[in-house]
């Protein structure tokens, strides 16, 4: 069953491209989606600018925020007439069933996007496909839509330190995290084309991140254009991602207090976005168990930002984590966390 639900994504390279949102699509959850969509779908509605707004939804299968922010926008508006074009793509049906970020022995549809190294396979043929397509209708911006799966604020991720990159993710919130890593995403994929943001907005379910995620996307319909102008001191918080932590293969572990190689502490993702001292503990460890941090060259920098004291590994240096994860699927498919440092705002 599994093998046949990838060929949803796999079997005809280029995604299915509309120019209508399908019935019943204003009322589906993710998980039955696959009654309504094949597979990945881009859409494309007009509006009363011509230049479209892109934002893509449901990039991981068990994130569901970008869908239930379209429908919340296409049901406000109805039949009236868009201020903006908007152009959206739905992406991992088939994971959205089953409420996974991804098939098992598929890969991450927000890392198979043009940059990706892994430029060969049959998904990054269809992100390519979506990106061409976009920049054949002069693409005005590019929202990506997520939740996470721990306790995180709002926030806004860019791959440029631009203006216009600034301005917008300003206005979903003030929190902003500039990365490089990890390659392949939806974000760094658009950033040549226009200004592209990601949008963190909490954990799956939460009815707050729907509805800034809604309202975010109404308001960049509504704009004339993106300020290029550099922000406020004040207006953003800008954060600079420094290392990826993972768990080393073979190495179990538990969020609970159960014994394992890495036992970590108490409601880790406590630490998401906070600024954590020098030696502030992250787990107990046995053997020669550990963590992986690797900075945005893959040079392993491990010992760098942890340090062992007895059984405990510790923060070597005084960092902010994000993206911390008690879910232990979302860790070995994807990483732990991201340590973070302030980052001063350009100009």
């Amino acid at each position: 069953m599994e093998d046949l639900n990838r060929m949803d994504a796999t079997t005809d390279p280029a995604p299915a491209e509309i120019d209508f949102v399908p019935d019943g699509f204003l009322d589906a959850d993710a998980r039955g989606l696959h009654e309504i969509l094949a597979g990945p779908t881009l859409v494309h509605l007009p509006g009363r600018h011509a230049r479209p707004l892109f934002v893509s939804a449901l990039l991981h299968g068990n994130e569901d925020v970008g869908l239930r922010a379209l429908q919340r926008v296409l049901k406000r508006f109805g039949d009236a007439p868009l201020p903006r074009a908007l152009s959206f793509f739905v992406g991992n049906v088939s994971a959205a069933r089953r409420g996974l970020r991804h098939l098992d022995g598929a890969p991450d549809y927000n890392r198979v996007w043009p940059g990706t190294p892994d430029d060969q396979l049959p998904e990054a043929a269809i992100m390519r496909r979506v990106r061409d397509a976009m920049a054949e209708r002069h693409v005005f911006a590019s929202i990506d839509l997520h939740n996470n799966t721990g306790l995180n604020p709002h926030y806004a991720c860019v791959n440029s330190l631009a203006p216009e990159f600034l301005q917008l993710a300003n206005l979903f919130c003030r929190t902003v995290v500039y990365f490089r890593q990890p390659l392949g995403v939806q974000s760094a994929a658009f950033a040549p084309l226009c200004p592209a943001v990601t949008c963190e907005c909490g954990r799956t379910g939460d009815e707050s991140g729907v509805i800034a995620a809604a309202d975010f996307v109404e308001a960049a319909l509504h704009l004339d254009a993106i300020p290029t102008h550099a922000v406020r001191h004040g207006d953003v918080h800008l954060f600079h991602t420094v290392a990826t932590v993972k768990v080393p293969h073979g190495h179990g572990m538990s969020f609970d207090g159960a014994d394992a190689d890495i036992a970590f502490v108490a409601d880790l993702d406590h630490y998401n976005f906070r600024e954590l001292p020098a030696g502030t503990p992250f787990a107990q460890v046995r053997g020669d168990a550990g963590l992986s941090a690797r900075d945005d060259a893959g040079a392993d920098v491990s010992a760098k930002y942890f340090v062992r004291d007895g059984a405990t590994l510790r923060l070597a240096l005084p960092m902010m984590p994000a993206m911390l994860t008690r879910d232990e699927r979302v860790v070995m498919q994807d990483c732990l966390c991201y340590l973070m440092e302030r980052l001063a705002l350009p100009g």
